[in-house]
């Protein structure tokens, strides 16, 4: 029996690293015999949503053919272990006859801001003793990089680098963009032509989203050109509302501000003082921006961040857009 598992919150990925997979194990097989797909509208019971007939099709010998392929689609729904119970039993007693895909992802009735909530412990150790191979369709960071990096490099199109980057910095943090728009470029321009970033750039169309971190990071580099660029880029590509990027900027100066006069020496005291857990690089910045800023501008900051908040929520009549422009250059001029 394999057994996958595909996480992720980009769609796009999540579905094509789901097809590729799916595609593996049905092989030359028959599709319509060997594979069957629980989705949400399944998992809808008179009370909470109910796994059981994933958990039934896990346990379901295949008719007509050697093996099956059970899907479960939309699994960030069962965030606690009694919900998954059922899943981490039949896990753990697979019918060898089936290969089976667990998909982490968001339903589809979740709204376009809710968080995808994280895998119970128990799922996680019954996956890890099957040895379930796990793909992370949407990365962050190094990792998202790496994949628009890799997606390009494998496309039939010679991308010389300013095409590269221009492809690169246009898609953000929606990865997902960058097959769609190989296809397009494909078809306008035919299979190895070369491209440059003037090539490109008429179809991109508006630039995407971006991780949070590239908006603090223009800031604290004192870069406001950058900065203002970054919040538009989340605030119209990433339809984030301004009250969506305050509670981010309200985070980030929240944490220098707790380090500041704190008995800490080095990212790992920063880290265990503000209880984050994992990679110690986020508090390290912190730290670097706690003691570059100072107690005074730290203040200042925050004060900042909350009159801007006041003024986004009807305390003001100056447009929401050009409050959080006026903030951000602000802020941005403060790092330097």
């Amino acid at each position: 029996m394999t057994i996958i598992l595909i996480k992720g919150n980009d769609a796009t990925l999540v579905s094509q690293a789901l097809q590729t997979e799916a595609d593996a194990l049905v092989g030359d097989g028959d599709r319509s015999l060997m594979v069957e797909e629980v989705t949400e509208d399944q998992y809808a019971s008179d009370g909470d949503p109910e796994l059981t007939p994933l958990v039934n099709a896990a346990h379901t010998p295949p008719f007509l053919t050697e093996r099956r392929v059970v899907i479960g689609r939309h699994l960030a729904l069962f965030t606690k272990a009694d919900q998954v119970a059922g899943l981490v039993e039949a896990i753990s007693s697979p019918l060898p006859t089936t290969d089976l895909i667990l998909v982490w992802e968001k339903a589809p009735t979740a709204g376009a801001g809710s968080k995808m909530g994280a895998i119970p412990k128990s799922l996680k150790e019954a996956l890890k003793a099957a040895g379930a191979r796990e793909i992370d369709a949407a990365p962050s960071g190094k990792g998202l990089k790496m994949l628009v990096d890799e997606k390009l490099a494998d496309a039939p199109l010679r991308l010389d680098p300013s095409a590269r980057k221009a492809i690169s910095s246009n898609v953000g943090d929606q990865a997902g963009r960058v097959q769609a728009l190989i296809e397009t470029l494909v078809s306008a321009f035919g299979e190895n032509a070369k491209l440059s970033a003037a090539d490109v750039e008429p179809f991109l169309g508006q630039a995407s989203d971006i991780p949070p971190w590239d908006l603090t990071d223009a800031i604290d580099g004192g870069d406001i050109s950058l900065s203002l660029i970054n919040l538009r880029r989340m605030t119209q590509g990433g339809e984030r509302h301004a009250l969506q990027v305050l509670a981010t900027l309200h985070g980030h100066y929240q944490k220098a501000l707790a380090l500041d006069g704190a008995a800490v020496r080095d990212d790992k005291d920063a880290a265990a003082l503000l209880g984050m857990k994992g990679s110690t690089y986020p508090a390290k910045k912190a730290l670097t921006l706690s003691r570059r800023l100072g107690s005074p501008k730290l203040a200042q900051a925050m004060q900042l961040v909350a009159v801007a908040d006041l003024d986004v929520r009807g305390g003001s009549a100056i447009p929401s857009e050009t409050v959080m422009e006026v903030l951000i250059a602000r802020l941005a001029r403060m790092s330097r």
